[in-house]
C-alpha cells in the first residue's frame, strides 16, 4: 500500500514540472501517475540523472515492478524515505511538493527529526564491518537493508541519516534508580556519532565473539583504559575490546 495522508494534494503540481522537458514527465503521462512517484521521476532525473522506470528502479535497489506499482498506488514511506537518502532530495518535497527539493546543505548530511527503521540486533550487526573511519556513502548497503523494516518510529531527537531504532534486550541496562533502558524499551541509536565520551550510552560490538555479537552499555574511558559497563550491577563490566557501533541520542518505552 502506498504512502497516503489525507490532506495532500492529489494533484501533481504542474508549476514545478515546469523546467523539465523530458517526454517522460509531459503533463498527459504526470496527470495519469501517482504524485509522489511523478515527484520521484523529477528528482531522480534532476539529481542523480537518472530517467525511466528501470533506471529509477536499478538506483533505489527496487524491482521495476515495485516502481511500476508505484506509479498508480503511491510510494510506499519505506521507499519515500529510501528515496530521499538515495537521490539526496527531501522527503516533504516527495510527500507534498512542499520546497525546496533539494535541501540547500544536503551534501553535509544535516542533522533531522523524523522517522527512523526499527531494526534487529542481527541487522546492526552489520555496522561492525564498517571501519570508524568509514564515510556514510560507503556505507550504502547497509543504510539500504533498514528499508526492509515493517515499522518506523518517530525520533525524539535531531540525528543523522543513518540513524536506526533497536528494542532493548535484557535487563543489563535496567537501572536501579535514575535514567533507565529495560527491557523492550527502544533505543536510537547514530552510527554518525561513533567517537563517545566517558558516560556515554552506546551500541558495540564485541570483537573477540567472533560472530559480531552486539551490546548496549555505557562507554567508559578513564586513564587511557576503555571497557564496557552495564547499568544493572548484577551483570559484569565486559572488557574485551569492541568497536563503537554509533551512540544511543534517545530512547522510548510504553507506559
Amino acid at each position: 500500500m502506498g504512502f497516503h495522508n489525507p490532506r495532500l494534494n492529489t494533484t501533481f503540481n504542474q508549476k514545478s514540472n515546469a523546467t523539465f522537458n523530458n517526454a517522460l514527465f509531459k503533463l498527459k503521462i504526470i496527470k495519469a501517475m501517482h504524485e509522489t512517484t511523478a515527484r520521484l521521476y523529477i528528482a531522480a532525473q534532476k539529481i542523480a540523472d537518472t530517467t525511466g522506470q528501470s533506471a529509477v528502479a536499478h538506483l533505489l535497489n527496487e524491482s521495476p515492478q515495485t516502481v511500476k506499482n508505484w506509479e498508480s498506488r503511491g510510494m510506499s514511506k519505506a521507499g519515500i524515505i529510501k528515496a530521499a537518502q538515495i537521490i539526496g532530495c527531501s522527503v516533504d518535497w516527495l510527500i507534498s511538493g512542499t520546497p525546496p527539493m533539494r535541501p540547500s546543505n544536503i551534501e553535509e548530511a544535516p542533522s533531522t527529526r523524523g522517522l527512523v527503521p526499527l531494526i534487529s540486533w542481527v541487522q546492526a550487526g552489520a555496522w561492525c564491518e564498517v571501519p570508524e573511519s568509514c564515510s556514510m556513502p560507503q556505507a550504502q548497503d547497509i543504510l539500504s537493508s533498514y528499508h526492509d523494516s515493517p515499522t518506523y518510529l518517530p525520533c525524539p531527537a535531531p540525528h543523522g541519516r543513518s540513524t536506526f531504532a533497536l528494542r532493548v534486550k535484557g535487563d543489563s541496562m535496567t537501572a536501579p534508580y535514575g535514567r533507565s533502558y529495560p527491557d523492550g524499551c527502544i533505543i536510537y541509536v547514530d552510527p554518525e556519532r561513533r567517537s563517545p565520551v566517558n558516560g556515554d550510552r552506546i551500541v558495540a560490538c564485541l570483537m573477540d565473539a567472533g560472530d559480531h555479537e552486539v551490546t548496549f552499555k555505557i562507554y567508559k574511558n578513564e586513564d587511557g583504559r576503555q571497557w564496557l559497563a552495564p547499568l544493572n550491577t548484577q551483570h559484569p563490566p565486559l572488557f574485551e575490546r569492541f568497536t563503537v557501533l554509533g551512540t544511543v541520542i534517545g530512547k522510548w518505552e510504553d507506559g
